[in-house]
């Protein structure tokens, strides 16, 4: 009888499928990339556009010494956002991301204090923005009111330009997020897990025995978590665009574009799981070692709330996180219809971080 040649494509799928049917029977995987991001989706979607913060730009050349803008900041709803770019802050505006632009002026005419705000809103925000607008009119009522002695000119004058767009809602920056969520935990837990298994266990010994390379070992299982990460991803974009009308700005183009950011991420996530799988002395280990992974980019790198919320030197951290740029990357996409070429610095700093981790990987990942 003749000898077949024996092939390494067919080993690997056959790794493959076995590793994602396993996978579907692990509960812990399920949770971390459904479970857990559907709730919050759900949450978050329930809540809708609402919030109790009017983020609100300011020129750099605002007088802060006015009793406008001392006013104004008194109360616990501006969240003000400072040394933010021209070309930003019309970019932001008009997707709703920002709420509006302010700038206040005293051109002081025979030197009596003459208050000019001008104000740009979001029409995407239109329901903030009104509260905004209602807050600076008590705030110059009470000034021109107070003037003394009466005067035909008031103190305070406001000028508002409305920029249009389409609207942002919670949705729009919580499923990006919560997605960037579920596959950092999948490529960390799942294959931090997966592997140190097999070699306790004696599978990867086992292997040896048989012809298939290790590189498609690695290969087989990789597939697998990518299939099950990514089928995950896509049950939650449906979900999140169905249920709660979460923004593809170019459809089902949008969604690929998504998943293939979802991919690369996964990828690059699954190296730290290949460090500590192979660091780990015990399953006991495993949980602590990857929350040291996961849990500073979970509360870091935008999943909740935008960094700029933080302080500078806590966003210049952020900044350094890899699920920070997927993320991002995610977000516009989705909202901005931003293409991959758009979005190539931040695919370009997961690759780099890929790079980084492999290289560690290599060295640390134990097959015995």
């Amino acid at each position: 009888m003749e000898n077949k040649k024996y092939s390494q494509f067919r080993a690997m799928m056959a790794l493959a499928r076995a590793s994602l049917r396993s996978t579907l029977r692990s509960p812990s995987a399920v949770v971390f990339t459904l479970v857990f991001p559907l709730i919050f989706i759900v949450v978050f979607g329930f809540i809708g556009g609402g919030g109790f913060k009017i983020n609100v730009a300011i020129d750099p050349n605002i007088d802060k010494t006015s009793p406008i803008y001392k006013g104004l900041i008194a109360g616990n709803t501006i969240n003000v956002i400072e040394n933010e770019k021209d070309a930003d802050v019309q970019a932001e505006l008009e997707k709703g991301s920002l709420d509006a632009w302010l700038n206040i002026k005293n051109t002081e005419p025979q030197g009596r204090p003459h208050f000019v705000i001008t104000l740009k809103t979001s029409k995407a925000s239109a329901d903030k923005t009104r509260i905004l607008q209602m807050i600076l009119n008590t705030i110059v009522d009470k000034i021109n009111l107070a003037s003394m002695p009466p005067v035909q000119q008031p103190m305070a004058e406001m000028k508002v330009t409305e920029i249009s767009g389409r609207k942002y809602s919670m949705i729009d920056f919580i499923l990006p997020g919560q997605l960037g969520f579920a596959i950092l935990s999948t490529g960390v837990f799942g294959t931090a897990f997966v592997f140190f298994g097999l070699r306790q266990t004696l599978v990867l010994k086992r292997f040896f025995a048989t012809p298939v390379k290790r590189g498609y070992i690695i290969l087989g299982e990789g597939i697998s978590r990518i299939v099950f990460a990514l089928a995950g991803a896509l049950f939650i974009i449906i979900i999140g665009y169905f249920a709660f009308n979460f923004t593809l700005i170019h459809g089902v183009l949008t969604a690929i574009n998504m998943l293939i950011l979802s991919a690369i991420g996964l990828i690059v996530f699954m190296g730290f799981g290949f460090i500590i799988s192979g660091i780990a002395r015990n399953d006991n280990t495993i949980p602590p070692l990857a929350n040291i992974v996961t849990l500073p980019q979970f509360l870091l790198s935008g999943t909740f709330f935008s960094i700029k919320a933080f302080p500078v030197w806590l966003q210049h951290i952020a900044n350094l996180l890899p699920l920070t740029y997927l993320n991002d990357a995610l977000r516009k996409i989705a909202f901005e219809g931003a293409s991959l070429a758009d979005v190539s610095k931040q695919i370009l700093i997961l690759v780099i971080w890929g790079v980084g981790v492999y290289i560690v990987a290599a060295k640390a990942f134990k097959w015995e």
